[in-house]
């Protein structure tokens, strides 16, 4: 028995009175009993009643009854009468009841819409996250390129794809891997091609469902039934996007057409695409050192789009945090999580080394805690999954990674944190007092062993956790002197009653102060957090 069955028998048993809802199967159907009892068929006046407006009463050789036009997402029609009860008016329960049905049926649309996002979220992070270690254990952009097309086309029914990167020497698309046909067959489809799906996709930069059947021999290829072509950009903050490339997608083994959540899951994917063609490029052209500088100058503005906007995240914690990169990409990193119930998650690393293959791992650390933090707010367990995320690409780049993770939370007064061979983590008091929170364990790929979670009082509003990199103590003057541990601390004390944002910016002057024009060496990452 539905829910709605059952609300309309309590309802009979509740007035006794017969009651009856009725519904329509498409927009002409005949109108059908969904819950109730109908003693008689549906009189022509429910047509005529406006959703949500007043009741009609109609006779019948049973009686008297009441019918009105439910208001709701759906299309729907009560009747209430004759009742057994004489004192009983079904004038007045017909409104009660058309009520309790539109309530139902939009709770009913509420929970299905619910379900779906649901659905479509955890296909989104499931594929989001392959992708990731795909990208994460792969050598080449091609045999990256033929298992996310798999996975793609597995994730949308398709049996049939395409990945194409633009030449920029001949301006073609040309097929880098295919599934359902031989790469061989295809033809670089020039990015001017009037005719191409493709092509228009490319110059355009963005996505497109084609219906239609394929008006000339170069999209034959790429093309059985309906097609979902998606562009492959790469982006980059205060410049507008370069369009790298184009997926595309046909033969859905259910025939059904493509849709927009199948356009927006391809999407994402095409950018973390496009994230591994530019770091690809980047690589093929190390052989000219200049502009060599000037593509790594680019990838980390890219990793910068990594770091969370510390802003988001009030009112619960005050947090600022500022990454201030090399001249070329590093492996420095901070990131924050909202964990619920007023609770705050704070991240600080430093990958070992520097240069492209730091950046890369920086990048698999930053995506496997956004996915682990989902599932847990302990931090050892936090630092664990990461580790065994991250593990064989740490072995094989020999390779290691200082991390903190905190957890604040203020209702409990508590801060959880583990540590992993992260030096420079405080707490500083409100009276000044400075607490070095202790490493225990070295850092992430040194050894298999993950840091044990300790808990700490937490003083909401007036305690600092300090959390900084050691390109801040390791920055030197022009007499090779370093800033140091003692200066840093100096100003947060100093300044420890202010917003945490002054805060650091007070700190990074000062810093420049020490170093004046001399070329930095590392990373500067400092992220201070009140709650």
């Amino acid at each position: 028995m539905s829910e709605l069955e059952r609300l309309v028998q309590r309802f009979i048993e509740a007035t006794a009175c017969n009651a009856v809802v009725w519904t329509r199967t498409g927009e002409t159907g005949p109108l059908q009993v969904e819950a109730g009892h109908s003693v008689i068929a549906p009189p022509a006046v429910v047509e005529l009643l406006p959703p949500g407006g007043a009741p009609a009463r109609v006779e019948t050789g049973q009686g008297a009854i009441y019918v009105a036009a439910v208001d709701g997402p759906r299309r729907a029609w009560v009747g209430v009468g004759p009742c057994t009860e004489p004192h009983h008016d079904p004038a007045r329960y017909v409104t009660f009841l058309a009520s309790l049905v539109s309530h139902l049926h939009r709770a009913r649309l509420e929970v299905e819409h619910a379900a779906f996002e649901l659905a479509e979220r955890y296909e989104e992070i499931n594929l989001l996250y392959s992708t990731s270690e795909i990208f994460g254990r792969t050598v080449t952009l091609e045999e990256a390129a033929a298992r996310i097309l798999e996975e793609i086309a597995d994730t949308v029914g398709a049996g049939r794809g395409a990945l194409l990167v633009h030449d920029r020497v001949t301006d073609t698309l040309q097929v880098v891997t295919a599934l359902g046909f031989d790469p061989k067959d295809a033809e670089p489809i020039s990015v001017t091609d009037p005719v191409s799906d493709s092509a228009r996709v490319f110059r355009e930069q963005r996505a497109m469902i084609v219906e239609r059947s394929p008006d000339a021999p170069s999209t034959e290829p790429y093309r059985q039934g309906s097609l979902l072509s998606v562009p492959i950009l790469w982006t980059n903050p205060g410049h507008p996007a370069v369009p790298l490339g184009v997926v595309n997608l046909s033969g859905r083994r259910s025939g059904a057409p493509f849709t927009s959540g199948d356009e927006k899951l391809v999407a994402a994917i095409a950018t973390q695409i496009g994230t591994a063609i530019q770091i690809n490029r980047l690589v093929r052209s190390s052989l000219n050192q200049q502009r060599m500088q000037q593509e790594l100058q680019l990838a980390n503005d890219l990793q910068m789009k990594l770091l969370p906007k510390a802003s988001l995240f009030l009112p619960e914690a005050d947090i600022a945090a500022r990454v201030v990169p090399a001249e070329s990409v590093g492996g420095d990193f901070y990131h924050l999580f909202r964990l619920g119930d007023g609770r705050t998650g704070v991240m600080v690393g430093d990958v070992s080394s520097h240069g492209y293959r730091a950046a890369l791992i920086m990048a698999l650390v930053m995506s496997a805690a956004s996915i682990h933090a989902q599932t847990t707010a302990d931090p050892q367990e936090m630092l664990g999954a990461i580790l065994a995320t991250i593990a064989e690409e740490l072995e094989s780049t020999e390779m290691f990674v200082s991390a903190f993770y905190g957890v604040i939370d203020p209702r409990r007064r508590v801060l959880r944190y583990a540590n992993a061979g992260h030096p420079h983590a405080f707490v500083v008091a409100a009276d000044g007092c400075t607490e070095r929170l202790s490493a225990g364990a070295p850092p992430l790929g040194m050894t298999t062993a993950v840091p044990p979670a300790v808990e700490r009082p937490w003083n909401p509003r007036s305690d600092l956790l300090v959390l900084f990199t050691d390109g801040m103590t390791d920055a030197r003057d022009r007499f090779d002197k370093r800033f140091g541990e003692d200066a840093v601390l100096n100003v947060v004390r100093e300044m420890r009653t202010l917003a945490p944002r002054a805060i650091v910016e007070q700190v990074l002057a000062s810093l420049q102060q020490h170093t004046g024009d001399v070329m930095r060496r590392d990373d500067l990452t400092m992220v201070v957090a009140r709650s």
